[in-house]
């Protein structure tokens, strides 16, 4: 038992962030291969201009955050501090993007499940999430400890709308509670994988771990409620 935790707490630092990032890749990718990846494959209906830029924005950001957790991995800080450039201009263009398609999405009346005006509290929900995490990343990249975990939590803490997706029945049945509920496994699972590893809990994955799950219960209260549908509908005029 004692060599098992040694072994944990001497794993290399980077392992969390490289298994992480290429595992939120994966659960994208599985999340809307039938409606865009592989969209040929499966015949679904042809999409927008605005939904293949959402696509490809998207699919920008979360290689971008591969590509700099494995230039960190090799000790390629100049490279990573370079691409950090294009990573601040992708997520302001995450930000505006995913907004705009997320509004026109349910003003079209598409959702993975629930009514569309209920669904939309969680991708603008996301984009709260994603540009508080990212921001705060940012501001703190001079601080190598809190900037990788709060840049890794912007990218776990935004799956939900991934996970909905996942054409799986029991994940269709059981609605939010299942692709938040999910998404809070993997914010948890993190900030446990790093308290093996250093003996405690990190205040980036501590207070961002509980601002993403927060943030997802809060969504679900006021998501039913007369003054979100009041919102949705005004955003959806």
């Amino acid at each position: 038992m004692a060599t098992e935790s040694r072994s944990i707490a001497l794993a290399p630092p980077h392992r969390l962030y490289t298994f992480g990032a290429w595992a939120v890749a994966g659960v994208v990718v599985l999340g809307f291969a039938k409606t865009y990846y592989l969209k040929v494959v499966f015949g679904t209906p042809t999409l927008s201009p605005m939904l293949h830029l959402h696509g490809l924005v998207m699919t920008l950001w979360f290689g971008l955050f591969v590509v700099q957790t494995r230039l960190v991995a090799a000790r390629r800080l100049d490279l990573h501090r370079q691409l950090g450039l294009l990573g601040a201009f992708l997520a302001a263009a995450v930000l505006v993007v995913g907004t705009v398609t997320a509004i026109a999405a349910a003003r079209a009346g598409r959702s993975p499940g629930p009514p569309p005006l209920i669904f939309l509290v969680v991708p603008l929900g996301d984009m709260v999430v994603f540009g508080s995490l990212v921001g705060a990343g940012l501001w703190l990249r001079g601080k190598g400890d809190f900037h990788k975990r709060l840049m890794l939590l912007s990218c776990v803490g935004i799956l939900a709308a991934a996970i909905a997706r996942i054409p799986l029945d029991a994940i269709a049945k059981a609605g939010p509670l299942a692709y938040f509920g999910l998404t809070d496994l993997a914010v948890i699972g993190c900030a446990a994988y790093d308290r093996l590893r250093t003996g405690r809990f990190h205040p980036a994955f501590l207070w961002g771990g509980l601002f993403v799950i927060l943030s997802h219960w809060l969504r679900l209260a006021f998501s039913g409620t007369g003054a979100w549908m009041a919102i949705a509908t005004w955003l959806t005029r």
